[in-house]
């Protein structure tokens, strides 16, 4: 059997097929490392469809080429080996070079109040544009990707994960969605383009911006492209933080927040009302389709690292974000797995509206 064509086995061990939604979040990420580590080592759902953004879609590319080459163990040893890159990279060229004190104090979240490195950053992207601090372009990111994933190889391949990957149209501000076929390094370069640290990014005669500005990430093309009911969508971006920002970081970072959660949000609004609406029976049931929602999400975790965090390649960090992500995962597994396929494990009305 050709590589290519290479199918392993989905849903014909008594797994249920789910659909991911990843967020966006830069290092923070890792978290949802640690989410599709366990998913996939657990094998009790099996993952059909990716919608995904940002370092959502670096986790997800990552993911369906692993799973290509050697199915849910290839997928976790690729994840594993993209991780360890980017933190290797980050140490040399991470655009905050924190100091030791700083690396600690990052850990338990208080790096976006008290790193002056951070600060003079945050104060020169600010002051000036990517295309003055970084004429060049450099992105070591695309080089990890590329050392990483065969992108050739994988939007070739028709039997592993569907992918749709979100960026933001400059210049019409729309959000165009990347499947499989049209994939490449410089799509996820697109899909984490932040306006204020890189240059935009063109294709096919277009410039994007990160996806994350209007869908972080985009349920409808998992909707629209008959991918499996259930959707499970792995938060990275707190949806509640119960403390006042008061600093101007921490406002920075809870505007940055509410504004990459707003598109999901919407879409959150637009499902439930459907839902609403078949059940109530103004929908035909037979011919609306019913979306399941599920969450995973670890919004007191995350709500305490500060917005510097983001761009934390040390270790031991990503470790304990990945480590808080199977956690979580394997929790929701336990306490939700008979109702994947059955019904919705959020309240939508509650959590969204």
């Amino acid at each position: 059997m050709n590589m290519i064509d290479r199918e392993f086995d989905q849903g014909t061990n008594g797994s249920k097929p789910v659909n991911l939604a990843l967020q966006g979040g830069g290092a923070h990420g890792a978290f949802a490392w640690g989410v599709l580590d366990k998913l996939f080592e657990d094998g009790r759902v099996t993952i059909d469809a990716i919608s995904a953004t940002s370092a959502g879609a670096m986790n997800a590319v990552v993911a369906a080429y692993g799973y290509s080459l050697g199915g849910p163990d290839g997928a976790r040893a690729k994840l594993d080996e993209f991780w360890t890159a980017i933190s290797r990279a980050g140490q040399l060229f991470s655009p905050v070079r924190t100091l030791p004190w700083e690396k600690a104090l990052a850990m338990f979240g208080f790096a976006s109040d008290v790193s002056p490195t951070f600060m003079a950053f945050q104060a020169m992207t600010h002051l000036f544009s990517p295309y003055q601090l970084n004429p060049f372009n450099f992105n070591p990111l695309r080089d990890v990707l590329a050392d990483v994933v065969d992108f050739e190889r994988l939007a070739r391949c028709n039997r592993t994960i569907r992918i749709f990957l979100s960026a933001t149209n400059v210049r019409t501000g729309k959000i165009r969605v990347f499947p499989n076929a049209e994939l490449g390094v410089e799509v996820v370069m697109a899909s984490a383009c932040l306006p204020y640290v890189f240059q935009a990014v063109e294709i096919d005669g277009e410039h994007y911006w990160d996806g994350g500005f209007m869908g972080n990430p985009a349920i409808f093309p998992l909707i629209y492209n008959g991918a499996a009911r259930d959707v499970v969508i792995v938060h990275i971006n707190p949806i509640v933080r119960e403390r006042l920002p008061r600093s101007a970081p921490e406002i920075f970072d809870r505007m940055n927040e509410i504004s990459f959660n707003s598109s999901l949000m919407r879409e959150m609004r637009a499902i439930e009302f459907v839902t609403r609406l078949i059940d109530e029976g103004a929908l035909d049931s037979e011919k609306h389709q019913r979306i399941r929602i599920h969450s995973i999400r670890d919004d007191a975790r995350m709500s305490e690292l500060g917005v510097a965090t983001k761009l934390n390649p040390d270790w031991d960090f990503l470790q304990k974000l990945k480590f808080a992500g199977r956690l979580r995962a394997g929790e929701w597994l336990d306490a939700h797995y008979d109702r994947i396929g059955a019904a919705s494990t959020v309240d939508l009305a509650e959590v969204f509206l």
